[in-house]
């Protein structure tokens, strides 16, 4: 019979902060706790506001009666660390130093695993991240732009792409170790990544590139983007807006609200389909250049994240990628599975946890 392992789940996003305890691989108990106004302010701010993250994941664990004594790990989605390799990683003191000072970024999902080290440390137990968003494991050819002032840097769902990765080939019955597969993160944001042999060596990058998504302008042509800001036309702005939340369908057609463009093209409303369909279209283009990264060998084409909930843009998508590979699709946020997961892999033995600093 397998052993029971208690895992508190912590994942503090930007507007809401959702906390779980898995019994295994099963949800006991989880709640999704929108921040309210006392949590808003500049994010130069939000370490000073640890203390009422704190206290709500206490007041969490209380309401459902949850004795620290009896968790067996605690874990919580990455913060904004130097780049590293995807993997279990204890939240050792090298981290928590980088954290806190925003060394490298400046976000509430900081806050996580400084307080899933605080509960670990009164616990007697580890605190631990998993496939953190600061993962990079491009290879060198990925990183060449066009000018060597820029280099392309990974930045992509790496917690849920992986996610739907291993969801594949446990479906499969392949190892994502050894297994080649394109995986799409279709969300607010949209990132299609290659994963190669268990690492993703190369993905389109979350802001500013690949497929407009229903907030986010994706890829744009660069001569004109500069024309426009010569002319006065756009500022400096008015493009950071559009690139990261007032781009992409709601640009187009006034909402990002996807199951709304639905109903409008059941409705016959030809604007709204022409988006839909240009969103899948490239999408397509690239899973299908993400495929020529793998040469052509690939075992899985994975769709997953919100927008998988949409048959009409994943019947779009998968009719013109299907020739390449299978297509499977894990809709919504993998994401608090993927971290109890995690965690479950140590707990089991099947994983060696990894240290970001020295070992303590």
């Amino acid at each position: 019979m397998a052993l029971s392992h208690n895992i508190l789940v912590l994942n503090i996003g930007s507007t809401t902060t959702k906390i779980a305890v898995f019994e295994n691989d099963h949800p006991k108990f989880q709640e999704t706790i929108a921040h309210g106004p006392e949590l808003a302010g500049p994010l130069s701010e939000y370490m000073a506001q640890f203390p009422l993250y704190l206290e709500r994941v206490k007041k969490f664990l209380a309401d459902h009666h949850v004795d620290i004594g009896q968790l067996d790990m605690i874990v919580s989605r990455g913060g904004l660390t130097a780049p590293i390799y995807s993997g279990v990683y204890l939240i050792d003191k090298q981290m928590r130093q980088d954290l806190r000072s925003g060394k490298y970024g400046q976000h509430p999902t900081n806050l996580g695993p400084l307080i899933a080290n605080d509960l670990a440390k009164r616990a007697g137990i580890r605190a631990v991240i998993v496939d953190s968003p600061s993962t990079d494991e491009f290879h060198d050819l990925a990183r060449i732009s066009g000018i060597p002032e820029i280099e392309r840097k990974s930045a992509f769902h790496a917690l849920n792409q992986k996610a739907g990765a291993r969801m594949a080939a446990r479906e499969m019955g392949i190892s994502y170790a050894k297994s080649n597969m394109v995986v799409a993160h279709l969300g607010g944001g949209i990132t299609v990544g290659a994963h190669c042999q268990g690492k993703v060596i190369d993905s389109t990058i979350g802001v500013g590139e690949g497929a407009l998504t229903p907030e986010r302008t994706g890829t744009l042509p660069l001569m004109t983007v500069l024309r426009l800001l010569e002319s006065g036309q756009l500022s400096l702005a008015d493009l950071r807006r559009k690139l990261t939340s007032e781009g992409g369908v709601l640009a187009y057609l006034g909402t990002s609200d996807m199951s709304q463009v639905e109903t409008r093209i059941r409705q016959g409303h030809e604007k709204e389909l022409l988006l839909l369909q240009a969103m899948a279209y490239q999408i397509a283009k690239d899973i299908g250049a993400m495929s020529t990264v793998l040469n052509g060998k690939v075992d899985a084409i994975v769709l997953t994240g919100g927008l998988a909930n949409s048959a009409m843009l994943v019947d779009a998508i998968a009719d013109r990628v299907k020739f390449i590979a299978p297509v499977n699709v894990y809709p919504g946020d993998q994401e608090m599975f993927a971290l109890a997961a995690g965690a479950l892999r140590v707990l089991s033995g099947k994983e060696a946890i990894k240290h970001y600093g020295l070992p303590e």
